[in-house]
């Protein structure tokens, strides 16, 4: 069986006509599978329209937050929920074709046990918005050493991936990088991004920010080392002004130098500042996981 999890937040428009779509194109094709929504605390009727889904498609499955923890949360809880043996995972407003769920789930029969979707194009977005996105994928590649410049959420794992993502306890897990670290036997599956029907991109410039930050912190120590760059760098510049200091001193040429004096201490003040920063977020992120508390309540399902 083939289980499809689809989270949703404020998306009572786009549930009853994904699990119409979806059911049809699997039924179709003769394959069993269930349909498991994920309500990510939603504040509109999300809720409601799951509940009637359910009424015309007998084989939706509901889980529902008691508040919203996020996209992340959202897809390890379906993860646990599914019953399958392979499960799926796309998102509520369809950008992620279905229709692909057809060749990932033959390449799944072949024995593949990670199809990853992997974006040909990002839809109409914004040059901004892709720049970012560059940016973002660009680093995580590097830190992680997996390239994953189209990387996206829409994939198909096999049982074997699927239980072993599950043993990893950390609060804060990237799904999208997670699921080519593990390794297994993994292909790709190309897709356009499709434009939504129905409503707009939950993502901000601002929750996109801090999306990265909290991902590429969670999967790699990398902003760590900048702090040790910047220490040699401090070296390097602290070198360069104490020889010419030095040299000026013997030769007895110094002079004052109160601009330069302000400018390095601005300098130095401003690194110091950003490498604590960055050694506070992540033990921020020990701090969180110390704690221990659970990804995701859940308050009810159908």
């Amino acid at each position: 069986m083939l289980s499809v999890v689809i989270p949703a937040y404020n998306e009572e428009k786009m549930v009853p006509i994904a699990a119409e779509r979806l059911h049809e194109i699997l039924s179709g094709a003769g394959i069993t599978h269930e349909l498991l929504f994920i309500d990510d605390g939603s504040k509109d009727r999300t809720w409601q329209r799951i509940s009637q889904a359910k009424q015309s498609v007998s084989q939706v499955r509901g889980v529902r937050f008691s508040r919203n923890f996020g996209k992340e949360a959202a897809i390890f809880a379906g993860l646990k929920e599914a019953k399958g043996d392979c499960v799926a995972v796309l998102d509520c407003d369809l950008q992620h074709p279905p229709e692909k769920l057809l060749q990932m789930y033959a390449l799944w029969e072949q024995g593949y046990e990670v199809i990853e979707g992997v974006k040909t194009s990002r839809g109409r977005e914004s040059a901004l918005h892709r720049f970012n996105a560059k940016c973002f994928y660009g680093l995580i590649s590097k830190a992680s050493g997996i390239d994953m410049a189209n990387a996206s959420d829409y994939k198909l794992l096999d049982r074997r991936a699927v239980d072993v993502l599950l043993t990893m306890r950390e609060k804060h897990a990237f799904f999208r990088a997670l699921s080519g670290w593990i390794g297994f036997r993994t292909t790709n599956v190309e897709y356009e991004v499709q434009e939504r029907k129905f409503g707009a991109s939950k993502w901000s410039t601002r929750s996109l920010i801090r999306y990265a930050i909290s991902n590429i912190t969670s999967f790699s120590t990398a902003p760590m080392q900048i702090v040790t760059i910047l220490g040699f760098l401090m070296l390097v510049v602290a070198l360069v002004f104490g020889a010419i200091a030095l040299v000026q001193k013997i030769t007895g040429t110094a002079l004052g130098g109160f601009t330069t004096i302000i400018l390095l201490l601005l300098f130095i003040g401003s690194l110091l500042m950003i490498s604590l920063g960055i050694i506070g977020f992540y033990i921020a992120r020990i701090y969180e996981e110390v704690q221990d508390r659970p990804r995701y309540i859940v308050q009810t399902r159908i």
